[in-house]
């Protein structure tokens, strides 16, 4: 099979564009995969976008088929459904997601796609990525019955973390955001919601996912003594200063760090990422959902959406990518 794809590259920091490449040959195991949709990870991927990835992560942040190297030029991506044209019998026809970049078809390992539940839409499976780290974060933070819970930051890993622990029996889950038109995503998605001057402090919880060092101070001043802060933002190379005077150390605050590459302990004796996947997508079939994925663009054009949503996000939370 030689024949030929169309993929996007970030050639160099805040500039991207599509590329013809070879698909290259399925060997036995393999499944060729016609993309339908993908999504834009819009705060990581605009890390990478702009070159924002630092060195010492160079490692540790390579998509699981990311081609290239950080800053550029690199082909990245995670968020990508597809139906596969040809394959194992068991998986030909069928919709699948895959933690793969930016590109009209390609070739991956079948043990690498997972196959979307019947009552999700492929249009919304795009979320998967995003809503595997929220339930990652939600592990981290070991939310308990009843438990008043701060979720800081109305982006869309914060506004999934912000509807997991609101099905929580008795939790009182406040979504806080410094963009009030997010208050309506929120009523969507039965949250109350909160701008920063008017949320409710004592927290016993808060799950910090902003992306800002303001909105971190922020979860220092909604906690509640000896609360727990878990810290699901990824500032890239940003530098953050936090006020760790004053009540910091008399009220026994912690914060923790959550990241999607690891299962947190607790479920690594029973849970492996594919198990976890499956948790994602299964749970994608609660329509509300759809409130999150704010546009949707042509392929084709994604060199120029990427720059925009880089540069001027507005109101973006999750960008659809459409293939035909």
């Amino acid at each position: 099979m030689n024949e030929n794809a169309r993929a996007f590259w970030v050639i160099a920091p805040g500039r991207g564009e599509i590329r013809s490449e070879p698909l290259g040959t399925a060997a036995a195991g393999d499944v060729v995969v016609q993309a339908l949709y993908s999504g834009i990870s819009r705060g990581t991927e605009a890390l990478v976008f702009e070159g924002r990835v630092p060195s010492s992560e160079h490692a540790r942040m390579r998509a699981p088929f990311q081609q290239g190297e950080f800053p550029a030029p690199v082909k990245y991506g995670y968020s990508m459904v597809g139906r596969v044209e040809c394959g194992p019998d068991e998986l030909t026809g069928r919709t699948v997601f895959a933690l793969y970049p930016h590109q009209t078809r390609f070739v991956i390992p079948a043990a690498r796609v997972h196959v979307v539940p019947d009552p999700v839409p492929a249009s919304r499976a795009i979320l998967a990525a995003n809503l595997e780290t929220a339930v990652n974060g939600v592990w981290d933070a070991n939310p308990h019955l009843g438990d008043r819970i701060a979720v800081i930051g109305g982006g869309t890993v914060g506004c999934l973390a912000a509807w997991l622990v609101a099905r929580i029996p008795g939790c009182r889950v406040e979504l806080i955001d410094v963009n009030p038109r997010r208050a309506a995503v929120a009523a969507a998605l039965n949250v109350r919601f909160a701008e920063p001057r008017a949320a409710a402090r004592d927290a016993d919880l808060v799950i910090h996912a902003s992306g800002s060092p303001e909105g971190l101070e922020l979860a220092l001043q909604v906690a509640g003594n000896e609360a727990r802060i878990v810290e699901l933002s990824w500032f890239g190379s940003r530098d953050v200063v936090l006020p760790l005077g004053g009540a910091f150390h008399s009220r026994r605050l912690t914060i923790a760090s959550s990241q999607v590459g690891q299962l947190p302990t607790p479920q690594r004796p029973r849970w492996d990422t594919r198990r976890r996947m499956a948790l994602a997508l299964d749970l994608l079939h609660d329509a509300d959902l759809d409130v999150l994925i704010t546009g949707e663009s042509d392929f084709e054009t994604l060199p120029d959406v990427m720059a925009r949503l880089a540069r001027t996000p507005g109101d973006a939370l999750c960008h659809r990518i459409r293939y035909s």
